[in-house]
């Protein structure tokens, strides 16, 4: 289940975040590291400011490149990619990753209405 804020009673981030709480952590210059893990043709259709792309099957390759002192938000086109990478992830012991639920549309949809979707 999605939440809107972390459970800061034991300070574990979510398995799941929605793009308004993404947009609030953006806002207030948390340390976040977007993760897009779509095909690079996707990447370059439409993505978040600031967001890093791997795509999905390069991630257990790539996992040197992410940071452990950082939120990683995982983020595909609707959430489905994202949130099988943020659970092989949690499973390697990337506890800081969450998967933004909906993707790329939600965030067009909900928050940057001028962002294309596809």
């Amino acid at each position: 289940m999605a939440q809107d804020t972390p459970d800061n009673t034991d300070n574990r981030v979510p398995e799941d975040v929605t793009v308004h709480w993404l947009a609030e952590q953006l806002e207030a210059q948390a340390p976040l590291f977007l993760l897009d893990v779509r095909e690079p043709w996707e990447y370059e259709q439409a993505r978040i400011r600031d967001s890093f792309g791997i795509p999905m099957a390069e991630i257990p390759s790539r996992t040197a490149d992410l940071p452990r002192d950082k939120t990683i938000v995982v983020i595909c086109r609707v959430g489905g990619r994202s949130a099988q990478v943020t659970g092989w992830l949690r499973s390697q012991g990337f506890e800081n990753a969450t998967n933004l639920q909906g993707g790329t549309n939600a965030w067009a949809t909900h928050i940057d209405p001028e962002m294309k979707t596809y």
